[in-house]
């Protein structure tokens, strides 16, 4: 297939961002962009069923980082923001559905936590920092700070929701690290959100964090990249090594021919860059296979809207570990965003599987609608059966940032640095939002541009 001055594998959002800005900064750049599957866009898929307009994956993207919104103005399409039902969320607490408050005074009167429970994250504000930079896992911090209940009941619906992860094993450094730098730089949490609140008050326009997608769903984003670079991606071709010639890379592809390069990103999953990488060195390959990827399974559910007792003005609904539930959350897309069902009928998205639970996700199709359906029709007081279903699994969905993420980093780092030329980027290692994958990206052209 010839020579190329780089060459991006894989086309999720990351490749296609990073292919998006080295194009527009260098329009003269010979550029391939390699796909392993048919079609491009990775976690991001949106696909059109009856008239029910569902999400694989990713649903949506924050608007307090300017990343994706400022890629979608440069592609001249138009964001469009969750409607105000999406700011109205719920958690199972001890099998009932509990509103999460939306501001101080009513999470106080709220029965989200126990009396002793709002006490004990009160006195967060009197906690000694631990000041030391260490890893430590979501659990025991949360814990050590706000208690353990606030942790069992608030922090893990939050890391289901986010990762699908298990918060026992997730790494607050790497997950969430705002809020464990507020400790290292405040003393404390309350200490810390009163001092920026401080620093804000001054600030001309502060970030909203309000949900944004697109009319015709997040692949519109893929779409639009997909116009902007299609001479140069090529789909359903995988890579299967890379060897290093002199100053050249040359990529071996699964039907026999090979690429030279001068440089090449693998901008594809940790797993399948192991894979890749193994015969060029192996000790880095190793380390990207300890980031796990725990399976996933959504499933799409369509309804008449008055099939839904609990009613269907809502964002969702997530379930902590501790209620023992087989579902970890569900959504309701048609009330966030337009568009996602006909008139009359709502649409649900429920996940299963993640880290705690790897298993249900790989269960049989009519298994996993029962085992969804089980449990909602009580919560939600469903009367009758779906009219539309859809079903989407990922086998390896979520990568997972768990304790010791950081100096794995630190290791590729330094792996890398005996390969010039070579990098790595993707949901894997910074940041597994699609507004982090596209920052992440733009950092990334600059680098190999030289222009950082």
């Amino acid at each position: 297939m010839g020579s190329s001055e780089i060459v991006i594998i894989g086309g999720g959002i990351s490749g296609l961002s990073l292919a998006y800005f080295l194009m527009q900064k260098k329009p003269d750049l010979d550029l391939k962009i390699i796909e392993a599957e048919k079609r491009t866009g990775g976690k991001i898929i949106t696909e059109e069923v009856s008239g029910f307009l569902c999400e694989g994956g990713v649903n949506g993207f924050l608007s307090n980082k300017t990343s994706t919104l400022s890629l979608a103005n440069q592609l001249k399409i138009e964001p469009i923001k969750g409607s105000e039902q999406s700011k109205i969320r719920y958690i199972l607490i001890d099998g009932k559905l509990i509103r999460v408050p939306e501001n101080p005074l009513k999470f106080f009167l709220s029965p989200l936590l126990s009396f002793s429970g709002k006490i004990r994250m009160l006195r967060e504000y009197f906690t000694p920092p631990l000041l030391e930079d260490i890893d430590e896992t979501v659990y025991s911090f949360v814990s050590r700070r706000v208690g353990r209940e606030f942790c069992e009941k608030l922090i893990d619906a939050m890391a289901t929701g986010i990762y699908a992860g298990d918060p026992s094993k997730m790494s607050m450094k790497s997950c969430f690290p705002k809020v464990y730098w507020l400790e290292k730089k405040y003393g404390g949490l309350i200490r810390g959100l009163i001092a920026i609140k401080k620093e804000k008050k001054d600030a001309k326009t502060q970030p909203t964090g309000a949900l944004m997608s697109f009319n015709n769903g997040m692949s519109e984003l893929i779409r639009n990249l997909e116009v902007k670079l299609s001479n140069r991606i090529i789909t359903d071709k995988r890579v299967l090594a890379i060897e290093k010639n002199n100053n050249f890379y040359t990529l071996h592809l699964i039907d026999g021919k090979t690429i030279d390069t001068e440089r090449v990103v693998l901008a594809c999953p940790a797993h399948e860059a192991a894979e890749i990488l193994k015969e060029l060195d192996g000790e880095l390959s190793d380390i990207l296979r300890t980031i796990t990827y725990p399976p996933l399974s959504v499933v799409a559910l369509g309804f008449k809207e008055k099939q839904i007792g609990f009613g269907t003005y809502l964002y969702g609904f997530l379930i902590p570990n501790r209620e023992k539930r087989k579902v970890l959350g569900t959504l309701f897309d048609s009330s966030i965003f337009p568009n996602r069902a006909p008139e009359g009928y709502v649409l649900l998205r429920s996940m299963l599987g993640g880290r705690r639970n790897p298993e249900l996700a790989l269960l049989p199709d009519e298994e996993l609608i029962i085992t969804v359906l089980t449990e909602l029709k009580p919560l939600l007081n469903i009367k009758g059966e779906p009219e539309f279903v859809k079903i989407f699994r990922w086998h390896q969905a979520i990568p997972q940032y768990e304790l010791g993420h950081e100096e794995k980093l630190m290791r590729i780092e330094k792996k890398l640095q005996k390969f010039p030329g070579l990098y790595l980027t993707g949901n894997a290692y910074r940041g597994v939002s699609v507004n982090d994958c596209v920052e992440n990206s733009l950092i990334l052209s600059n680098k190999i541009l030289n222009l950082s």
